[in-house]
């Protein structure tokens, strides 16, 4: 599986960005994809999720402001996406795209362990919202 994301930057508080993950190499019948972040000298939060079933979970301090979606533009080429709105300072942080198999979300709660699980994950991208 190959992950890489796109599409972070610095905004101002209370702009938007759009984070990309082209992901490769997917079991197109057993995925769970999330977005996790991690700012420093803080546990990483695992912000969305989506399986292959599309059922989707958010963060409680992102709900109503994050959207993550999936583009199967091909079998196993996909590009999973953040939108993100109503950017806060506390968003702040690099954020990475992982896989996994699909049960590995119904176990998604939000804490610092699950997103420790995901077996792939990209490189990252920075996003900074300023106050």
């Amino acid at each position: 599986v190959g992950l890489a994301e796109s599409g972070g930057g610095s905004v101002q508080s209370g702009g938007s960005l759009k984070l990309s993950c082209a992901a490769s190499g997917l079991n197109v019948n057993s995925y769970c994809l999330a977005w996790i972040r991690q700012a420093p000298g803080k546990e990483r939060e695992a912000v969305a999720v989506i399986d292959n079933n599309g059922i989707i979970n958010y963060l409680d301090s992102v709900k109503g402001r994050f959207t993550i979606s999936l583009d199967k533009a091909e079998s196993t080429e996909n590009t999973l996406y953040l939108q993100m709105n109503s950017l806060k300072p506390e968003d702040t942080a690099m954020y990475y795209c992982a896989s996994d198999k699909r049960i590995l979300c119904a176990y998604y709660d939000g804490g610092s362990v699950f997103p420790g699980r995901f077996n792939y994950r990209g490189q990252g991208t920075q996003v900074t919202v300023s106050s």
